[in-house]
């Protein structure tokens, strides 16, 4: 048995990473474009790292009540989910008041500076 994954790398990938991940960068956007607050991410992936603790449970007969890897889904899902949060507000922020910022990565922005 690994830290990160319970039945097999395959397992973690799909369920935690691509099935958990998804849903967790599109509520980091959804949290971005209702324009809520960044700790509101963290309340959803509370929840949603419980569901995916099921679908290991529910698909692979993994461990249910184990806190060590609910742990482990909750910190993949929070990345994920703090990502698409912030990709988006990057993207809302330098349309939306593109008079005033300008894009520096996908991740940041920064004030204009005046001519």
């Amino acid at each position: 048995m690994s830290l990160l994954w319970e039945n097999s790398f395959g397992v973690f990938l799909l369920v935690t990473v691509f099935v958990g991940g998804g849903a967790a960068w599109m509520s980091g956007r959804g949290i971005a474009l209702t324009w809520r607050p960044t700790m509101q991410i963290f309340m959803y992936m509370l929840l949603l790292a419980a569901f995916v603790r099921f679908l290991h449970f529910a698909l692979y007969e993994g461990t249910l009540l184990s806190l060590h890897y609910y742990l482990v889904d909750l910190v993949v899902l929070l990345i994920f989910g703090y990502v698409g949060h912030r990709f988006t507000r990057t993207k809302q922020m330098t349309s939306q008041y593109h008079w005033l910022y300008e894009k520096v990565s996908p991740f940041s922005w920064r004030e204009k500076k005046s001519s």
